[in-house]
């Protein structure tokens, strides 16, 4: 069961996160994929110990993997409209393109955007796969419940179905010449 689970994380965090269409990605997509990776690879290590075990990667692991990328003038993270852990609060020149996201069903392609004179932010949508249930579903095993009402007692990262939008992930950077 637990080979499933990792197997489905593993393919989950794939096909639900989405990338640039062309071949010339933008620089944000380019800068957000050893993001992406690590933590796929961490939460698919926490998958293998159980979905109990996979809860404590997103909240120690995610932000000290977004941290370590975000050296110098890059900034990286994740965030939601409903979240779990208010560590993960959107950064005000994501609010815009959340918002629209969540106005626009059928736009949620990844976009970049001038945040100001010299800099861009890139935004990506992440979508809710079978896998992502297990902890943001609207039905949840009784010690996934109780461990995520343990470290998060706001959580209002429940209640989600196959597809749904879930967040974004984000990326800050300078513009290059």
């Amino acid at each position: 069961m637990k080979r499933l689970f990792v197997t489905l994380i593993a393919l989950g965090f794939l096909v639900g996160t989405t990338t640039a269409e062309n071949a010339a990605e933008p620089r944000g997509a380019e800068l957000l994929v050893p993001f992406k990776m690590e933590l796929k690879s961490a939460l698919t290590a926490g998958m293998a110990e159980g979905p109990v075990a996979a809860i404590s990667v997103c909240r120690d692991q995610a932000p000290q993997i977004a941290e370590s990328l975000s050296t110098g003038e890059i900034r990286m993270g994740r965030t939601s409209h409903r979240l779990r852990n208010p560590e993960n609060a959107t950064p005000g020149w994501v609010t815009p393109v959340l918002d629209g996201y969540l106005d626009q069903t059928g736009s949620r392609k990844p976009r970049t955007v001038t945040i100001d004179e010299g800099r861009e932010g890139y935004v990506e949508p992440i979508l809710i796969q079978p896998v992502c249930l297990t902890c943001h579903g609207p039905a949840l095993a009784d010690d996934v419940a109780a461990r995520i009402a343990e470290l998060y007692p706001d959580d209002r990262a429940v209640g989600f179905r196959e597809g749904d939008f879930r967040g974004v992930f984000w990326v800050e950077y300078p513009v290059e010449p």
